[in-house]
C-alpha cells in the first residue's frame, strides 16, 4: 500500500525506518554466503544476467549453471523497455529478453526452477519499478518470496518512496538492497542505508553500466567510508570486466560485480544459444578464478 511522500524532515529524523519488529525474517541466504566468504578470507563475486537473455530457455540453463561456475550471489535483471542507469549492452540484453517472449512472471518462474535444484545461493532480482507496479507491488512480492528470491535492487526507488515498496517488501521477508554512489555524500548517505539490507551495492562510477572502471584508490577509500556507516556487506559494481580487476575489487570490498562482461557473452553468440550459454559461463569461471586469486595478477592482500 502506499504511503504519504516522506518528507525531509522524517528522513533527517530517521522516521522512514522499518521497526525490525514489523520485519519478517528473510530467507538467510545473502547472509549466509557473506559469512562464509568471510569464514574462507575471501570476498565474493556476484554476477548479473537478464532474465531470457538470449530466449527464455537459454537463459533459464545459463541462470542454472552460475553457481558451478564460481558465481557466489546471482543478480537476475527483469527485463524492462526504458532502463535509467544501463549502458548499451545491458539495455540490448533486455530487448533481446522481451522480444524473445520473456515477462516478470516468465522470470518468477525461472526463479521456481532454479530453486529445484539450488536452495543455498542467494538470487536477487534487480531492475526498475514498473513492471514492479503493473504486476502489483504486494502481489509481486509475495509472488517472489514463494520462488525464492532473497532480495530486490530496485534501481530508480530513492528512499523518498520506502512506501511504495521497500517497506512492504521488508514486511514480506524480501532484503531490499540499496545503492551508494560517488556522490552520494555523507549526509545523504545515512538516509540511503536506513532501509538497506543484504547487503550495499556501491556504484563505483558516476554514469551508466559497462562504463569506465573506478580506479583501485577509490575503491578502497569509498569502501573504507561506507563501511563507517554501517556493518552490511559492501558489494562493488559497474565497470568491471577482467579477472585480475575482479579480484583487486573483491580484495577490497565485500565482492565485486560483473554484469555487462557477461551480458556481452551472450550479445556475441545471440544466435547460437549453447554458445551463448557456454561464453557466459566460461567468463564466469575465468572471473571466479581472478576472485579467489587462483589467476596472475595484482591482488591486494
Amino acid at each position: 500500500m502506499s504511503t504519504a511522500p516522506t518528507t525531509a524532515a522524517d528522513l533527517a529524523a530517521g522516521r522512514h525506518a522499518v521497526p525490525e519488529a514489523e520485519r519478517a525474517p528473510d530467507s538467510g541466504r545473502i547472509r549466509a554466503r557473506f559469512e562464509a566468504l568471510r569464514a574462507a578470507g575471501r570476498g565474493g563475486l556476484v554476477t548479473f544476467v537478464m532474465a531470457g537473455d538470449p530466449d527464455p530457455e537459454t537463459g533459464a540453463e545459463i541462470l542454472a549453471g552460475l553457481p558451478e561456475a564460481g558465481a557466489d550471489v546471482v543478480e537476475l535483471g527483469m527485463p524492462f523497455s526504458d532502463p535509467m542507469a544501463d549502458g548499451p549492452a545491458i539495455q540490448e540484453a533486455g530487448q533481446r529478453a522481451l522480444r524473445a517472449g520473456m515477462t516478470l512472471a516468465r522470470t518468477l518462474d525461472q526463479v521456481r526452477r532454479f530453486r529445484e535444484r539450488d536452495g543455498e545461493t542467494p538470487l536477487v532480482l534487480m531492475g526498475y519499478f514498473n513492471p514492479i507496479h503493473s504486476y502489483g507491488p504486494q502481489r509481486f512480492l509475495d509472488a517472489a518470496r514463494a520462488a525464492g528470491v532473497d532480495g530486490l535492487i530496485v534501481v530508480d526507488l530513492p528512499p523518498e518512496t520506502d512506501g511504495e515498496l521497500c517497506a512492504p517488501a521488508l514486511r514480506t521477508g524480501l532484503t531490499f538492497v540499496r545503492m551508494a554512489t560517488p556522490t552520494t555524500d555523507d549526509e545523504r548517505l545515512p538516509v540511503v542505508l536506513t532501509n538497506s539490507s543484504g547487503f550495499v551495492y556501491y556504484v563505483s562510477i558516476a554514469g551508466i553500466t559497462g562504463a569506465h572502471a573506478a580506479g583501485d584508490a577509490d575503491i578502497e577509500s569509498a569502501v573504507a567510508r561506507l563501511r563507517r556507516h554501517t556493518g552490511l556487506p559492501i558489494a562493488v559494481g559497474f565497470g568491471i570486466r577482467t579477472p585480475d580487476h575482479a579480484g583487486r575489487v573483491a580484495a577490497r570490498a565485500d565482492a565485486a560485480v560483473v554484469g555487462s562482461a557477461l551480458v556481452r557473452a551472450v550479445e556475441a553468440n545471440a544466435d547460437a544459444p549453447e554458445a551463448a550459454r557456454e561464453a557466459v559461463l566460461a567468463r564466469v569461471r575465468e572471473l571466479a578464478a581472478g576472485v579467489r586469486g587462483d589467476t596472475p595478477g595484482e591482488k591486494q592482500p
